[in-house]
């Protein structure tokens, strides 16, 4: 028989192709040995992981994006899948890392080397997703008639990723934060059989209510520069300001955010017309809070909600989501609730301190260590041990100690009001527990000038997504420059004896009059630090927030139907503050600031009741007097959640 000659670069072009990466067998196929991937599926092979990537079909055909790295291991293991809207190839460093571990980032290192397949993935319309992008879309109804929702696609997401990624156990998981927090509520709307654990931390959960976009009806300005993030193309965002301009000045100059939008030509954002059209809390609000969306839900997916006690974007939703299906919660063992003191985002970072202020070792990683992994082990992975987390986690500020409690909050709030402690506003600019019985009508007063708003902190005021801003401090500041001002009353108590513990939410009830025909009231509660701090000089006299929110006086009534205020007529004012979990302790104060502009964190209220403050005129703009009472029947006070 003929010999065939044997060509050295066949055998080369033979070993090259047998031995490519395209060629052979995905890496991720060979830890099990079963399984056939899409043949589509882009993969790198690492020292311990494979990286995939995939375009997984939705029902109306549309691609998402998605990343999915699957460590080697002969074991099966669970899913935690993160859905975004801010790149999903963000959230894990360069393909060069050599191992999981150089390659997730912030708060994913609890994942890294714990045999968990992790995935994240661009949701519709957004970096490399097809689709169309709704900011918060709504769920499929009367806002949404397209059929498909943020639900939708996850439960579309966990069916494809159990049917293609063969190392899978059955078992997947949601974490998110903020905008993806809120995607993680969605995925548990109608949720997937397979999906057995969700965390939103920090989740936006009502718009209108007290996260992003409004508070109580206030107009939170950064939501400017939020949905130029939101709705600008990678690399083609717009710059809306000067360099090292102070914020304080760029959005005086318009005397509206209406003005100011049409001047940025934010028009051209379908979202910003929408925020023009519903100032109010009207049905387009209302029927997406996700809060009234869970609560009209079965609690099918045990859920750990995540709350930063000095969160400067989301501070009201994961409360509010909590405790809307905690009464679903029969046997306390599938609603839970974390509160550490972080800001936005920050249980995924280093938890030593905030700004100047200090706490006893790595809160945020020790959360994630020893409470988050846990809880999400225990839902997700075959045999695992019970986990040992409390329906409720809490870090006490004050004290800096964590407290583990069966429920939350541990004072009665709603109907049940003699649990909540009342301190009143006393003559001399005092505070007290007990009020004051006269018959006279008691107040302070201060003139509101639009022209000169409040600064919600110290000028100049770097914008928000500026290099070196620190917006997320902005919470923990220091509240003395504000004392000397007109427009700002401050109350405090003497030097305590003994310490204040309080836990749940505090509840601003004032009476107030004014002038004019509409007012906006701010309500600050500051823990006063003694004038010696010797551990610690630059705390000597400190004035620390610990919950503080701003109330629209036209929705005092009505969220939804805006009245004027009646000029010269006392009117009650109530609403909740945010969440805390504090002690006042001995040689402290307590203090209560009481102020009509946080600028330019909130548009500035005329003052004057128009239809729209959007579209406000100047001549709208006026001075008007504010007057605070304090005594008899209208006796202002701060509902505390006292705790013994």
């Amino acid at each position: 028989m003929k010999k065939i000659p044997v060509s050295w670069a066949a055998v080369l072009l033979f070993l090259l192709f047998f031995y490519s990466p395209a060629a052979r067998q995905p890496a991720g196929q060979e830890l099990l040995g079963q399984g056939i991937r899409p043949p589509d599926l882009v993969y790198d092979d690492h020292s311990d992981f494979v990286r995939l990537q995939a375009m997984i079909p939705m029902r109306d055909g549309v691609g998402l994006y998605t990343i999915i790295l699957v460590p080697k291991s002969d074991e099966r293991m669970p899913m935690v899948l993160t859905r975004t809207p801010y790149g999903a190839s963000l959230r894990s460093r360069s393909e060069q890392g050599r191992s999981l571990k150089d390659v997730l980032v912030g708060g994913d290192d609890i994942f890294a080397g714990s045999g968990y397949i992790r995935v994240f993935q661009d949701i519709r319309g957004r970096n490399r997703s097809g689709g169309d992008y709704v900011v918060t879309r709504p769920l499929s109804g009367p806002l949404n008639p397209t059929g498909v929702d943020h639900s939708t696609d996850t439960y579309d997401t966990i069916q494809w990723l159990l049917e293609n990624v063969p190392e899978n156990n059955g078992r997947v998981g949601m974490v998110g934060v903020s905008y993806d927090g809120f995607l993680v509520l969605m995925g548990i709307v109608d949720p997937h059989p397979a999906l057995k654990a969700a965390v939103p931390v920090n989740p936006m959960v009502d718009g209108w209510m007290g996260d992003d976009w409004f508070h109580y009806g206030a107009f939170r300005q950064m939501a400017l520069d939020f949905l130029n993030v939101h709705l600008s193309q990678p690399g083609k965002m717009k710059n809306l300001r000067k360099e090292n301009e102070d914020d304080y000045e760029f959005f005086l100059r318009e005397i509206s955010a209406g003005a100011l939008g049409r001047r940025l030509e934010m028009f051209r954002l379908d979202f910003w017309r929408k925020l023009l059209t519903h100032p109010a809390y009207d049905s387009f609000w209302q029927s997406q809070a996700m809060d009234k969306v869970l609560a009209a839900r079965p609690l099918a997916v045990p859920t750990y909600y995540v709350h930063s006690l000095w969160d400067q974007e989301d501070i009201y939703g994961a409360v509010a989501a909590y405790l809307a299906a905690e009464i679903k919660d029969a046997d306390n063992n599938r609603n839970f609730l974390a509160i550490g003191p972080w800001n936005h985002g920050g249980a995924s970072g280093y938890g030593y301190a905030l700004g100047p202020i200090k706490f006893k070792g790595d809160t945020a990683r020790t959360f994630r260590r020893n409470f988050l992994l846990p809880f999400l082990d225990a839902h997700l992975k075959d045999a695992a041990p019970e986990a040992k987390v409390p329906p409720v986690l809490i870090y006490e500020t004050g004290t800096n100690e964590w407290r583990r409690y069966d429920q939350w909050p541990l004072s009665c709030e709603s109907g049940c009001e003699n649990k909540m402690k009342p301190l009143y506003l006393q003559p001399g600019f005092g505070l007290d527990f007990t009020g004051d019985d006269g018959k006279e009508a008691a107040f302070d007063a201060y003139v509101s000038d639009p022209s000169k708003p409040v600064p919600y902190r110290k000028r100049p005021i770097q914008p928000v997504f500026s290099q070196g801003s620190t917006w997320g401090l902005w919470l923990v500041d220091d509240q003395r420059p504000y004392n000397g001002r007109g427009d700002v009353l401050s109350y405090r108590t003497s030097a305590l004896t003994e310490p204040v513990r309080i836990s749940g939410r505090p509840v601003a009830s004032l009476f107030a009059s004014t002038s004019g025909t509409d007012m906006d009231l701010i309500v600050k509660l500051i823990d006063v630090y003694p004038d010696r701090h010797p551990e610690q000089p630059e705390l000597a006299g400190y004035q620390l927030m610990i919950s503080a929110d701003i109330i629209r006086g036209r929705y005092r009534e009505d969220p939804a139907n805006p009245i004027p205020v009646p000029k010269g007529r006392v009117q009650r004012y109530r609403w909740t503050l945010p969440a805390a979990t504090h002690v006042f302790l001995p040689g402290h104060r307590i203090m209560v600031q009481i102020q009509s502009s946080w600028f330019p964190l909130y548009d500035r209220n005329p003052q004057t009741y128009v239809k729209n403050i959007f579209f406000a005129r100047p001549g709208d703009f006026q001075k008007a007097e504010h007057r605070i009472y304090r005594s008899g029947m209208h006796a202002s006070s701060i509902l505390l959640p006292i705790v013994d």
